[in-house]
């Protein structure tokens, strides 16, 4: 059905009521690529809300003249948020997942349900697969904040070692003080006090414990 619309221009809204429009290059099991006029925009179908054809192309987008930098069609494979995901590790990325603000940075590894993202700002995230809205690839060359040092992104920013699954990834930061979906909320900053059937308990500053739903933390990260 959806494969019909490749090279329409469409209007999709992502969860979080984010609008992009462009043109749709290619379609894979479990997402979309589409090019906005400017950036190439990775869209995991479990996040569109609904997705309709742009008549009227009021953003004046044109068909892209230069190839995706992230093309798993090139190795005759299938595209994939997971296979697009290992293309651009080490590449310099702008990602959404939470608090109405993008992330820039690149991403380390990738593990079975989350992945280790490095952001000048946030230093090591660690974000969960099914919490991730888009990835938009860099243009060459370019990198975060008009930075003009790449010493400023260690190939290895952490020493943590890192589980297979977000879950005993979060029980290793026991007794740390941590934030959780980038601080939208009091309540996700605080010291990590157990982590039990899918429930993390943590201490924030002067409260008694909160308990928080694991499918509800979208990234963490150390102060």
């Amino acid at each position: 059905m959806i494969q019909s619309l490749v090279k329409e221009i469409v209007q999709i809204e992502v969860s979080g009521k984010k609008i992009i429009n462009g043109t749709i290059i290619d379609l894979g099991s479990d997402m979309i690529v589409l090019f906005n006029g400017t950036d190439f925009v990775y869209i995991p179908l479990d996040h569109i809300q609904n997705l309709r054809v742009d008549h009227k192309n009021e953003y004046d987008i044109k068909y892209p003249t230069i190839i995706p930098i992230i093309s798993v069609k090139k190795n005759n494979e299938g595209l994939s948020l997971r296979k697009s995901l290992t293309q651009a590790k080490g590449m310099f990325v702008e990602i959404y997942v939470t608090s109405n603000q993008p992330l820039h940075g690149y991403i380390t590894n990738i593990m079975n349900d989350y992945f280790v993202f490095y952001s000048p700002i946030y230093k090591t995230m660690y974000i969960t697969l099914n919490h991730l809205k888009w990835l938009i690839p860099y243009s060459q060359n370019q990198l975060p904040y008009g930075l003009t040092d790449h010493h400023n992104f260690p190939v290895q920013p952490t020493d943590v070692s890192l589980a297979r699954t977000f879950e005993t990834q979060v029980e290793k930061f026991k007794n740390d003080i941590v934030v959780f979906n980038i601080g939208e909320n009091n309540k996700h900053i605080g010291k990590i006090n157990n982590v039990e059937g899918k429930i993390v308990e943590i201490q924030t500053a002067r409260t008694q414990p909160v308990y928080l739903n694991l499918h509800h933390i979208k990234t963490l990260h150390q102060v």
